[in-house]
């Protein structure tokens, strides 16, 4: 395409499932000054809520909306067509969280469309029913997105359960909460865990494995210099350094095509126990080891390392898998 049309457009790609704030956020986004800036916006809405557009406001910020009705619409050459009719200076899309992301995002290759910023909103309300009826759903937007925005927050709302579940499938999302009220910011961080981390030694119960282990990810420091008792199953490799393993659990995401074994690196070289010796793979242990948070080649950064002090056998527990 000559000209400007040869050029990359940024999109801004706004996804989650109906009555989830879509509609408002982007709104509210239009109302920006450094989106309300003059600058051509074409707005694909590819569902229809009970937030309808304004168009005042889509027309003093100078945005065309282009409403899309079903999913086969959402193709290579619409896509082209609308920019060719429209040349915009940059794409707001408002996809159907009932449609495939994989698809959307094979349609827009070989197009001047280029993802700049994925936003994810939640409805606080309906994420336990939507995560237990259409988890592969979710997770195809949480695994893409930069940021995840879940509203209609209580008191009651559990987010350091839902922010967990969350970073589970993409640790690299930025996870915040909106108050039911106003839409007050309640911040990114819920400190609430199921076990105590206030003592030398941290006792993990069985169902607790992947929480400490998301938890350890994020706030490395809180368990630096800190002792662990837990039951995981063996890990080893000839690509470990000599005399480690990694123990961890397997844990499943979206759904059992999805099921990934977690774990951290664990030396041995120090431990006190009869069966470092006969550790075979995919054995269950109750590892007793001290965390040290230190660079590692096998993460390519820093985080947690566990030092085994004592490695007994045990039985397998009731559930083996850890599920978020």
């Amino acid at each position: 395409m000559p000209g400007k049309k040869s050029m990359e457009i940024p999109v801004y790609l706004f996804m989650g499932f109906l009555e989830s704030g879509k509609t408002t956020f982007i709104q509210d986004t239009l109302e920006e000054d450094y989106f309300n800036d003059g600058e051509r916006t074409l707005l694909f809405a590819c569902e229809e809520g009970m937030e309808e557009y304004d168009e005042e406001l889509l027309k003093r910020t100078n945005t065309t909306i282009v409403y899309v009705e079903e999913e086969e619409d959402f193709n290579k050459d619409f896509l082209t067509s609308k920019v060719l009719q429209y040349y915009p200076d940059r794409v707001i899309i408002e996809y159907n969280g009932m449609w495939s992301v994989e698809r959307m995002l094979t349609e827009m290759d070989n197009t001047p469309l280029v993802v700049f910023q994925t936003i994810v909103t939640i409805n606080a309300e309906t994420f336990d029913l939507y995560m237990n009826n259409m988890r592969s759903l979710a997770v195809e937007m949480f695994k893409i997105a930069e940021m995840v925005i879940m509203n209609r927050c209580t008191t009651d709302t559990p987010r350091a359960t839902y922010r967990r579940s969350i970073k589970a499938v993409n640790r690299r999302a930025q996870v915040l909460f909106e108050s039911a009220d106003m839409g007050d910011d309640m911040g990114e961080e819920d400190d609430s865990l199921p076990f105590d981390i206030d003592g030398d030694e941290i006792h993990l119960e069985d169902e607790d494995y992947g929480i400490w282990f998301i938890d350890a990810m994020e706030r490395p420091e809180l368990y630096d210099g800190k002792t662990i008792v837990m039951k995981t199953r063996v890990f080893k490799s000839i690509r470990l350094p000599k005399g480690c393993f990694v123990p961890g659990r397997h844990a499943m995401t979206c759904c059992a095509d999805d099921i990934q074994f977690i774990g951290y690196l664990c030396h041995t070289n120090h431990a006190k126990s009869s069966t470092i010796k006969s550790l075979k793979n995919k054995m269950w242990v109750t590892l007793t080891a001290e965390i040290k948070i230190e660079f590692n080649k096998e993460y390519g950064d820093k985080g947690p390392v566990l030092y085994a002090k004592r490695i007994e056998a045990a039985e397998k527990p009731e559930e083996e898998l850890v599920y978020f």
